[in-house]
């Protein structure tokens, strides 16, 4: 083999091994700060409605949709999304779709807190029968406050008032 061919295989394996090390070092940082993992749960629950979906389905009879839109009107006073004011998220918004928001450090999740003073469960906030939001500690060690007052059973959510999670702050908003 000539000098020239040894040379531009020594290259490129070195080329090769740069770019594992930067890879391996990428997926360690997202795993560590979970900086990909909190942005995709932050758009998938931000995502916009599909096109249609405000319309009742066809065939659907006008008791339905009425109903339907009874149901609009009650919600057009209820909070629309969830935000996060301080904190390593901060700034980070997840739509309110009727379905359970889980706060923890545990990588499912709904919003996943970088906080050492988060627990893996640490709350979760979600509807009550009523259509009210309804927020509640999962047996955290560190505790879950509700505008200064640690939550020692579930309470109910009031647009505006701050839910303290260790350095993170989250709030209702319509």
């Amino acid at each position: 083999m000539s000098d020239l061919t040894l040379t531009v295989m020594r290259l490129g394996f070195l080329a090769v091994l740069w770019l594992f090390v930067i890879v391996a070092v990428q997926v360690i940082r997202s795993d560590l700060f979970n900086t990909k993992g909190a942005a995709r749960t932050a758009q998938r629950s931000a995502a916009p409605a599909p096109a249609g979906a405000g319309r009742p389905p066809q065939g659907q009879g006008a008791p339905a949709a009425a109903a339907q839109q009874d149901r609009a009107r009650q919600r057009r006073g209820q909070p629309t999304h969830l935000v996060v004011t301080q904190g390593s998220l901060a700034g980070t918004t997840v739509a309110l779709q009727g379905q359970t928001i889980t706060l923890g450090r545990a990588h499912d999740s709904t919003i996943v807190l970088d906080d050492d003073y988060a627990s893996s469960r640490h709350a979760r906030i979600y509807p009550d029968q009523t259509g009210q939001w309804t927020v509640e500690d999962l047996g955290s060690t560190n505790g879950t406050y509700l505008d200064r007052q640690r939550l020692t059973s579930p309470m109910p959510l009031q647009t505006g008032v701050p839910i303290r999670i260790g350095r993170t702050v989250i709030e209702l908003r319509k």
